[in-house]
């Protein structure tokens, strides 16, 4: 193993092999932060320039377009809640509202290094266990995939908020509206009403760039623009505080993402999402999650990069994409003569530890570069809005465009523009619609190879899955837990206690209250007063 990593590296620190690293994580940070373009298509795009190369120098370019398009994506995700990536959306949920708190330099600083820890622990954590993960993916049919879309749907009551049935009813329209396109069983368009665009589906992509960005743009309009942020230096720096609270939640996210970044065609979106889920469920501030919350940055993003890393455990080893991206990188290898699979390891072992030691040097230099340019990004919130919203409207509609130069992409972006916006003022949250259309074609897909394995029958595939059985009693504890949890602490404060003790009682649950409102007490004006706007809104 060391051997093979020595090499690795010797092959990767190569001038010219360092030199279009930096090229293609430049651009990819650059792909990243267009709207609507992302690392798929950016790679796509470029595969033509790199037909000359060498396959490794061209594998390390189209590989470093990868990564830094990942955090490119963040960059907008967090300063003009501009997702340009599915991955990123997670990110805007707490990152643009620090960045409206004048903590922007902070959450992109603390993406940056979660982002490189998540990647470094999951680049050793490929070298060393790769074959066994391809193994672990093999066991991984229909059953059990659908069993995690169960699990990601499930995941929907997390970011429902105080109304988990309206959560719920989101997260099924977002299903719904993935229902369009045509029909994986039976290959017939459905809800497509002629337009030939619309076989694929509702391209995630605009949808977000519509719900996200220009929903925001038009409530921000609606209720007067604010002042630019004029936060000082200082503010723009992460604090000890910051990593401390972050440390956990990255390594969260980080086993999450490798875990589901390990199976076939589960992606990055998904993981992002379930990483934000476990935050929910597991960090000690998730109360103050969906308000500005550092833990809901780091988290995700971490899940993000250490999924795109394990995206390449099933396209090296099994010759499967992990991913939309993975799979374009997967046709790069076909065009350059190479054939992944089982014995990719054994018969070009230079160009394959060649490119896993590239990810290494790829997320080295994206740290250098992003890391000090955190708090020169977070500038740009200094512009004025009235200069800044339009360039955000005519860069999201060129960018939906050019996905597939086609009008329908913008004619998408400007509808859930307008269903963002209603959404905002009728204080919906986004997050489960947005889930519910992520995971609906993949839950589709499985539903149906599922049932087509037993011949019309679902359950006898799952029951006959332990892999599966043990996923569906994890959704069953996830369900059910909290209520027994609440139940056993209600049992215990309904005991007979003085006086005294019940004043503390009534003390402890006004504060509880008070901080899962997400919320500063010491801010907040009595119930009987109107409601005012404040100065800096959000979102």
């Amino acid at each position: 193993m060391i051997d093979h990593i020595a090499t690795g590296f010797g092959a990767a620190l190569s001038a010219e092999n360092l030199l279009w690293c930096f090229v293609g994580v430049l651009l990819g940070t650059v792909i990243g932060i267009l709207p609507g373009l992302g690392s798929a298509t950016g790679v796509a795009i470029l595969i033509p320039v790199t037909l000359t190369f060498d396959p490794l120098t061209a594998l390390i370019m189209l590989a470093g377009i990868y990564h830094g398009a990942q955090f490119g994506a963040t960059i907008t995700a967090i300063l003009i809640a501009t997702p340009g990536e599915a991955s990123s959306v997670v990110s805007t949920l707490d990152g643009y509202r620090m960045a409206r708190q004048g903590r922007a330099g902070p959450a992109l600083a603390i993406s940056a290094l979660g982002a490189f820890v998540s990647a470094m622990v999951s680049l050793f954590a490929l070298a060393a266990v790769a074959p066994f993960f391809a193994r672990l993916a093999l066991d991984f049919g229909p059953p059990e995939m659908l069993a995690v879309m169960i699990l990601g749907l499930c995941t929907i009551v997390l970011f429902s908020g105080r109304n988990p049935l309206l959560g719920m009813g989101l997260g099924l329209l977002g299903v719904l509206i993935a229902c369009i396109g045509v029909d994986v069983g039976s290959g017939t368009p459905r809800y497509t009403f002629g337009q030939i665009d619309l076989f694929g589906g509702v391209p995630y992509v605009e949808v977000m760039i519509g719900l996200f960005a220009i929903g925001e743009l038009l409530n921000q309009l609606h209720t007067g623009m604010a002042e630019p942020i004029r936060a000082r230096f200082r503010d723009l720096l992460l604090t000890k505080e910051d990593l401390r609270r972050a440390t956990p939640a990255t390594a969260r996210g980080t086993v999450v993402g490798f875990l589901l970044g390990c199976l076939p065609g589960a992606g990055t979106t998904l993981a992002s999402f379930m990483a934000y889920g476990a935050e929910k469920r597991f960090s000690k501030h998730r109360k103050k999650l969906g308000t500005g919350a550092i833990e809901g940055v780091v988290a995700p993003d971490a899940a993000t990069n250490a999924a795109s890393n394990a995206n390449f455990v099933p396209t090296l080893v099994l010759g499967v994409p992990g991913g939309a991206t993975t799979a374009v990188l997967l046709g790069a290898f076909l065009i350059y003569g190479i054939q992944p699979g089982p014995l990719l390891f054994e018969n070009q072992p230079t160009l394959v530890w060649g490119l896993l030691a590239s990810f290494f040097i790829g997320n080295v230099i994206l740290l250098l570069l992003n890391l000090p340019l955190a708090p020169v990004f977070a500038q740009l919130l200094r512009v004025r809005y009235a200069i800044m919203y339009p360039l955000i409207i005519v860069t999201s509609l060129i960018g939906a465009y050019s996905v597939k130069n086609s009008m329908l992409s913008v004619w998408i972006v400007i509808v859930f523009g307008l269903v963002g916006y209603a959404m905002k003022r009728l204080n919906l949250p986004v997050a489960p619609l947005v889930l519910g259309l992520v995971i609906g074609p993949l839950f589709e897909k499985a539903l149906v190879q599922t049932s087509a394995l037993g011949e019309g029958s679902v359950l006898p595939q799952i029951t006959g899955s332990g892999t599966a059985m043990g996923i569906l009693l994890l959704v069953l504890a996830l369900a059910v837990g909290p209520a027994v949890v609440k139940g056993v602490r209600g049992t215990r404060r309904t005991e007979p206690a003085t006086p005294a003790a019940d004043t503390e009682t009534e003390t402890e649950t006004e504060t509880e209250t008070d901080v899962g409102s997400g919320t500063d007490t010491a801010l907040t004006p009595p119930a009987t007063t109107a409601p005012t706007a404040p100065t800096e809104r959000q979102p």
